[in-house]
């Protein structure tokens, strides 16, 4: 029973190489979105502040969560309650939550910095870029050598399809802090999107060398060249790269997939199944992996399990067509 393959090969094409991928909107490891200190304004008993510090430091979010709500009842005019509430909501990936905490904050007294950029993380991972960019603008504006906040501004204009816009903004970021992973990767990003492949190569190659430096590293940047170089017919040099990528995260079913991808189009399918099959099995919603694992089925001449991949990987597509229009 073959059914679709065929009528698929376009698709086939277009799964092979896959364009860069941004990473996921998150905060960089540094950023604490938490300052303890504002329990020592927000007018506790001893005990009280006692509590709620001793399950901020174990990462019981729950608890203090509870505990600020109480407090915050009894004491609404305090953004000091508010501004923590927030940021431990955050912590706790309720990241609207968050953004209503820190906006009641806002109506009783000026956010400070990381409480603001608090505020644009929560509607950048909400999928709201038109609300966190008058919160990155501001500040960019007080505090204008601050490389974090230009890189999330520029991030913003990459996601809007500003690829130019995006660029001069990262070049700013990385004239602040040339260490910057993250903003050398997303200019490599920036210029293969202009079809500026020198310029995205030199950004890309300073991202991995100074990812190699970092700990922990990311999978990303590898994985980005590695793309970029497999567009360019330049197999060779970008496996090695896929393989950095799973070194570095080997939960990363990404970088298992472009591996598989690669190690098939160098005819070696028994290594191309074994990562295909793993990325699958890391993401049970990646429906890419099940199409390249239906064709190296059907090579084999197992046609059950090439049918079995193939109806999952049209499964997936339809349920994430669903979620989209939703």
């Amino acid at each position: 029973m073959n059914r679709g393959l065929p009528a698929a090969a376009g698709l086939a094409a277009l799964l092979a190489v896959s364009a860069a991928a941004q990473e996921p909107p998150r905060p960089d490891a540094s950023f604490a979105p938490l300052d303890t200190r504002e329990l020592d304004a927000a007018g506790l008993t001893a005990g009280r502040r006692a509590s709620i510090a001793h399950a901020l430091a174990t990462g019981a979010y729950d608890q203090a969560q509870a505990l600020l709500l109480e407090e915050a009842k009894l004491n609404p005019g305090s953004p000091e309650l508010l501004r923590l509430l927030g940021g431990v909501r955050f912590m706790h990936h309720e990241y609207l939550g968050a953004a209503i905490a820190f906006k009641k904050a806002e109506a009783l007294a000026p956010l400070d910095e990381r409480s603001r950029f608090t505020l644009a993380m929560s509607y950048v991972v909400l999928g709201h870029r038109d609300w966190a960019r008058p919160e990155l603008q501001k500040l960019v504006q007080s505090a204008p050598r601050n490389a974090l906040y230009r890189y999330w501004t520029a991030r913003l204009d990459y996601d809007d399809n500003l690829y130019a816009v995006a660029i001069e903004g990262l070049l700013q970021a990385v004239a602040l802090d040339g260490r910057m992973v993250k903003a050398h990767d997303s200019l490599g990003l920036s210029y293969e999107a202009l079809g500026r492949y020198d310029e995205a190569i030199r950004s890309y190659q300073e991202a991995v060398r100074l990812n190699r430096e970092a700990s922990p590293g990311s999978p990303w940047p590898p994985l980005n060249l590695g793309l970029l170089l497999t567009r360019l017919d330049r197999l060779d040099e970008a496996e090695p790269l896929f393989r950095e990528s799973v070194r570095i995260d080997p939960r990363f079913p990404q970088g298992h997939y472009q591996l598989g991808t690669a190690l098939e189009k160098k005819d070696r399918a028994d290594e191309a199944v074994k990562e295909l099959e793993e990325a699958a099995r890391l993401d049970a919603s990646y429906a890419e992996p099940h199409y390249a694992l239906a064709r190296l089925y059907r090579r084999r001449g197992d046609a059950e399990r090439a049918d079995r991949a193939l109806e999952r990987f049209l499964a997936l597509k339809k349920e994430k067509g669903q979620a989209g229009a939703r």
